[in-house]
């Protein structure tokens, strides 16, 4: 039985993913730091609110128990 790395389904699946990854609209750099700035703004806002609240809900359940 004669192998051809052509007819070979890994080779060919990795030749197609690399064909996809070529059709990619990558961002620019700048793009990159505005997306990832506001990713860790938008998360330590959240995490400021649930502080607060977990803060708040804690005190009131002390004080009741």
């Amino acid at each position: 039985m004669k192998f051809s790395l052509t007819d070979n389904r890994v080779v060919n699946y990795i030749k197609e993913a690399r064909e996809e990854l070529g059709k990619v609209v990558w961002p620019s750099r700048a793009e990159l730091v505005r997306h990832t700035l506001i990713v860790v703004g938008v998360s330590l806002t959240v995490a400021l609110f649930l502080g607060v609240f977990d803060f708040v809900f804690n005190n009131v359940l002390e004080r009741l128990v």
